[in-house]
């Protein structure tokens, strides 16, 4: 048992903390152990600190206040939401020859680096950046200095590091440590970010349990921690999936930008004309604010050939590359069927964006319990699904 209280006063001792900021993640990421972690640091630092708290957005909507209550614990008059489009700072560019030489010359053109102005403030003592490592889409493993430049940055390095990793490819990016995006990040903390006090606070669970503490600055660290991860996180399958049903919380997951976890963590497991059906009782929108949403509905879940070529042909979705490489990402580029069981949205939205519809009482029905012989995942956030 990982005592965090006892590990994180080891890893303050001897800093007088007067201001700081805390960045956790949203409430997408509940199985992070990540509010108990906030509510400690309440705890340790105390009245005589004063503390902002700044959720790793991204582009997600901002938290409720119910849902910073029921997950961090902590008085919302703390919170500040991330404004992924207006708040933030440009800080330099990481130089497209390098871009170049990460991704095989896939991408050549320099990236943004920018942040939330907030960690420029000179007056926080420390910043804290808390969140899981497990396998992901864009970067391969999420968290370490993903929670700054993506959870709490702006929209050309989101934009520009998710169509990057659409580029090089989901299924060679998925659970793996050193690729092309985490290298972009890993230029961008070097050259730009090295100067703010920033610290991380790392963890690796599995089903919610917390199997891993990492606290501290450096690579390495997260190394060891996303070693952890794949250990933990990723579960391998015997034979390719013929039928997965995999349920989607509906406190969680309210849009197909989250719900497909899905589709990308069980991808790398299906088989060839296999049938993936998501059951999601609270999926009524599809993009995570007003303009993504309707890029989705316009364009759809179209392949990566198909998307690649609307990029090139309309300027609403170079202006959202990172809308873009969601619709490759939420393609199965027709290796498999994608089926959405829902009640909040008509089968006409589903099916409009490419995708299987299915009444949500009908596939209650029929898979819940799942039959023994249909390969059933409980929540797709925990974890990656591969062939052994």
């Amino acid at each position: 048992m990982i005592d965090i209280k006892n590990e994180l006063q080891k890893a303050l001792a001897g800093r007088n903390l007067k201001k700081v900021l805390l960045i956790p993640p949203d409430a997408t990421r509940t199985h992070s152990c990540a509010g108990e972690i906030t509510r400690a640091l309440f705890e340790i630092l105390g009245n005589n600190c004063h503390i902002d708290v700044m959720p790793a957005l991204g582009t997600h909507e901002p938290m409720s206040e119910r849902e910073c209550a029921d997950f961090l614990g902590i008085p919302y008059s703390s919170v500040i939401h991330h404004d992924w489009r207006g708040d933030v700072v440009k800080l330099g560019e990481v130089p497209g020859e390098y871009v170049a030489s990460v991704s095989e010359g896939l991408v050549t053109t320099p990236i943004d680096v920018e942040i939330n102005k907030r960690l420029l403030d000179t007056s926080y003592d420390q910043i804290i950046s808390i969140g899981q490592v497990v396998p992901h889409e864009v970067a391969g493993m999420a968290n370490y200095s993903k929670n700054i430049f993506v959870g709490v940055g702006g929209s050309s390095m989101i934009n520009s590091s998710h169509m990057l990793g659409a580029f090089y490819g989901i299924e060679r990016t998925l659970g793996k440590t050193d690729t092309p995006v985490r290298k972009v990040f890993d230029y961008a903390e070097e050259h730009f970010i090295s100067q703010i006090p920033l610290l991380y606070v790392l963890t690796v669970t599995d089903g919610g349990e917390l199997e891993g503490l990492f606290i501290g600055r450096d690579r390495e660290m997260f190394g060891r921690a996303a070693e952890m991860s794949r250990q933990k996180n990723i579960t391998f399958v015997d034979a390719p999936l013929k039928k997965c049903v995999v349920y989607l919380n509906e406190q969680e997951f309210k849009s197909t930008w989250l719900g497909n976890k899905a589709i990308y963590r069980t991808r790398m497991a299906m088989a060839d004309g296999g049938e993936l059906i998501i059951l999601a009782p609270g999926v009524k929108r599809f993009g995570e604010d007003s303009e993504v949403d309707a890029l989705i509905r316009k364009y759809g879940y179209a392949g990566r050939e198909r998307v690649l070529e609307l990029v090139k042909n309309n300027e609403d979705l170079r202006r959202n590359l990172s809308a873009a490489a969601h619709l490759i990402h939420g393609s199965s580029d027709g290796r498999f069927s994608v089926t959405y069981a829902v009640d909040k949205l008509s089968r006409a939205k589903i099916e409009g964006v490419g995708f299987n519809y299915m009444p949500l009482s009908e596939a209650l029905e029929l898979y819940n319990p799942p039959p023994n012989d249909i390969y059933f995942i409980e929540n797709p956030a925990l974890g990656l699904w591969a062939i052994k």
